[in-house]
């Protein structure tokens, strides 16, 4: 329940969401999601504790080694036990990576609006990546904030005011559209990031979710349209063993939802007040040092 109750930072901007599909089908899609979010949960849970096991085999057979390796029976066990777990590991991480790419099973947005974003994340490398199969468009967080930061840095700044306008256009301006923060799974230890206010992942990747949206708002996105929620490090897409893996673990997506506002309505674009920014901090929540600017700014 403690878990559940930092759930609080997320903020929903909107109001409740209603689907163009009945909601006996609208269940159904969504007990479906959430089974496939449990399962996804419980491969990730064999795969870590088969990469444990592969990793104490391996310090074993290591060990053993170094002190001449006096016994070859035992050696061949070990060793026969760390392929077995390696093998283990790369089987759950293929069902794991066929159960991410069955997960969307939502509507296909429409080929122009599809065609535009595409043409919006090449142009953006960068910064952004684009999931046509489930309609998400991913701001990559080391480059969209500064370290243990929550304010959009000036470059991600002009490029979703970029995307504002896409999302402002007759082609998408029916659709929903939910703010989701995520993070690694590194700890918050900065203190001055805590003093910020990100007391740790929930909070940040709440946070990161909101700035996006308000920004998305001072561009004219209705904010009838905006729901905002922060994971934490709970949904990631890659391993976070790697830096390259946290990395990509670390972002803020905008899924665009076939959905529209309840009671269906008018809900046209119509510029929102911008409210006040959040402190900014140029600090990585895992660094003990303020205003550090050497090389690259990577959020941990």
């Amino acid at each position: 329940m403690t878990r559940m109750s930092r759930i609080v930072a997320s903020v929903i901007l909107a109001g409740a969401v209603t689907g163009c599909v009945s909601q006996e089908k609208y269940n159904a899609l969504k007990l479906d999601r959430d089974g496939l979010a449990e399962q996804l949960g419980t491969a990730q849970k064999d795969a870590a504790a088969s990469a444990r096991e592969a990793q104490l085999a391996k310090e074993q057979l290591n060990a053993l080694m170094s002190q001449g390796g006096n016994s070859t029976a035992l050696v061949a066990n070990l060793s026969q036990q760390l392929a077995n777990a390696q093998a283990q590991l790369e089987e759950l991480n293929r069902r794991y990576a066929d159960a991410m790419r069955n997960a969307g099973g939502g509507q296909a947005l429409p080929a122009p609006l599809t065609n535009e974003l595409t043409a919006f994340a090449n142009a953006n490398p960068d910064l952004v990546d684009f999931d046509a199969a489930r309609g998400i468009v991913k701001f990559k967080s080391d480059v969209t904030f500064a370290k243990g930061d929550a304010t959009v840095t000036p470059r991600a700044k002009e490029v979703i005011d970029r995307f504002a306008t896409i999302l402002n256009s007759q082609s998408a301006s029916a659709y929903e559209l939910l703010v989701a923060g995520h993070t690694d799974n590194s700890p918050v230890v900065n203190p001055a990031t805590r003093a910020a206010g990100h007391r740790d992942n929930w909070f940040l990747s709440s946070h990161r979710a909101i700035s996006v949206g308000e920004e998305l708002m001072s561009k004219g996105t209705n904010p009838q349209r905006i729901g905002v929620v922060g994971y934490a490090d709970q949904r990631p897409v890659s391993s976070n063993a790697s830096e390259s893996g946290k990395a990509q673990n670390r972002r803020v997506e905008v899924l665009i939802l076939p959905s529209q506002v309840r009671g269906g309505g008018n809900i046209a674009s119509t510029p929102a007040p911008k409210t006040n920014a959040r402190p900014r901090n140029d600090l990585n929540k895992d660094s003990g040092a303020a205003n550090v600017n050497t090389g690259p700014m990577f959020n941990k």
